[in-house]
């Protein structure tokens, strides 16, 4: 008898919901939230488990990696797709999740999210925790400039001179120096924690022969190859190059119904990191990059008919397409020759 099991994650414990074949349930309870756990009830429960399903979240990778590897027929549901159709329940509980996921995996209404690699995840945390570095240190400058504006003193752009400048203001300003100095030693325990992180980012880059390779790629430097790597993870599971567009959310949403059709700004479903490195390559190709490219006078040419944001997020996109298929073939990449370029 084939068994289909439906898990809704929590931080602590797990429910889960097993149905039969006909959708009538055979079981359902508690366990803790740990593969070693969820194997045991599986042992206990069933007999032949045909499939289970669970949603994607922090603890996602970890549980579906450990349940694969005791040979579990388990798979992973976008929590965007699956909260979808869980709406259709008027009460929101644990065990309904859990329910409706089973019945999800019973009827195979679903679409499977592929689990990232041990070596992807180790990527991805290092590349969160220089960002979140980052955007610490950017939020405690704002919040100085902020506090020293609403005292008169105002600070000119750029980061590079801001602790001096923000010292020479309130020597004179010994009130203000008491919360002030402990945010500016805040700011630089944040920037030697990122020299850290971005030289270990930097190091596993050059030691990445994936990298090295899309790093031929104009505008994509190690920030950009380390985020593309760890985040695709395997070339060889999309369909086409072309779907590394839409997996980083950078192809336009479509609205069609009667007689309404029209296309309107980019699907933002795939990841904000990925998406924002490619943003980012795509801008240092059209502005700082002086050789010239097909790309980049196509692009060039967005920028004059649209403007610089949409032409950048064109270029972002088509960036995403040509290293899938640089890191696919194993092609660095290819610049025209000089004379069909002067053509």
């Amino acid at each position: 008898m084939s068994e289909y099991i439906g898990l809704d994650v929590s931080k602590e414990e797990t429910s889960y919901c097993i149905m039969d074949k006909e959708g009538k349930i055979l079981a359902r309870g508690k366990v803790d939230s740990d593969p070693d756990a969820l194997f045991a009830m599986l042992r206990e429960q069933t007999l032949c488990p045909e499939r289970i399903v669970q949603e994607t979240g922090s603890m996602s990778n970890w549980l579906t990696a450990g349940l694969l590897e005791k040979k579990m027929p388990v798979s992973c549901v976008c929590a965007r797709r699956a909260n979808a159709a869980m709406k259709l329940n008027p009460n929101k509980t644990d065990d309904n999740d859990a329910q409706m996921l089973a019945d999800m995996a019973r009827t195979g209404f679903y679409r499977e999210v592929a689990i990232k690699s041990l070596p992807a995840r180790k990527r991805r945390g290092l590349l969160k925790a220089r960002n979140q570095l980052m955007k610490q240190r950017r939020d405690i400058d704002n919040t100085m400039r902020g506090l020293l504006r609403s005292f008169g003193i105002r600070l000119p752009k750029g980061a590079g001179k801001l602790p001096k400048r923000i010292y020479k203001a309130i020597a004179d300003h010994p009130d203000l120096a008491a919360f002030i100095t402990p945010l500016l030693e805040a700011r630089k325990a944040c920037l030697a924690a990122f020299g850290k992180l971005d030289d270990q980012m930097v190091k596993q880059a050059k030691q990445s022969k994936a990298c090295q390779l899309l790093m031929t790629a104009p505008g994509v430097g190690p920030v950009t190859a380390m985020t593309f790597v760890a985040t695709m993870d395997d070339p060889d599971r999309f369909k086409n190059a072309r779907a590394a567009g839409a997996y980083a959310g950078l192809t336009s949403r479509r609205y069609q119904s009667g007689e309404m059709d029209f296309t309107g700004r980019i699907s933002k479903q795939g990841d904000s990191l990925l998406r924002a490195a490619l943003y980012e390559a795509a801008n240092v190709l059209l502005t700082r990059v002086q050789k010239d490219h097909p790309i980049r006078s196509w692009a060039m040419r967005l920028k004059n008919k649209k403007g610089g944001k949409k032409a950048k997020v064109a270029l972002a996109r088509k960036l995403a397409v040509i290293l899938l298929a640089m890191w696919r073939t194993g092609e660095t990449f290819r610049w025209p020759e000089e004379k069909a370029v002067r053509a």
